[in-house]
């Protein structure tokens, strides 16, 4: 009558915390800044109230880009501010889309003086 139960490594870990968010910053080296927007409803009016707070994540191939909408995941601490990693990018901003380049200013819109 003794059974036994069978735990898959899965189950056993606790579950880490995950988030959905847009990424505001990308100017730091392998490490991306997104911005979680919460709904809350007020305790004593009811309203619903938008509040942003803003985690910073590590992106070890620096694959996101500014705009993009990622999931990040809860880690340990791998610095002062850091302790989210970047798990998945689910959808790709328009603006990643275009390219990175700078317009040159050789000839554009210059007056010429007689």
């Amino acid at each position: 009558m003794a059974t036994t139960t069978v735990t898959t490594p899965e189950a056993a870990a606790p579950r880490r915390n995950e988030k959905v968010g847009q990424v505001v910053s990308t100017k730091m080296q392998k490490t991306i800044v997104v911005e979680i927007e919460m709904r809350k409803a007020h305790p004593k009016y009811k309203r619903v109230m938008k509040s942003n707070k803003k985690f910073y994540a590590h992106d070890e191939q620096n694959s996101a880009r500014v705009g993009d909408v990622v999931r990040i995941r809860e880690t340990r601490p791998l610095s002062k501010l850091k302790r989210w990693s970047l798990e998945e990018i689910i959808r790709r901003s328009s603006l990643s889309a275009l390219p990175d380049e700078k317009p040159s200013r050789n000839g554009e819109n210059q007056v010429e003086a007689v």
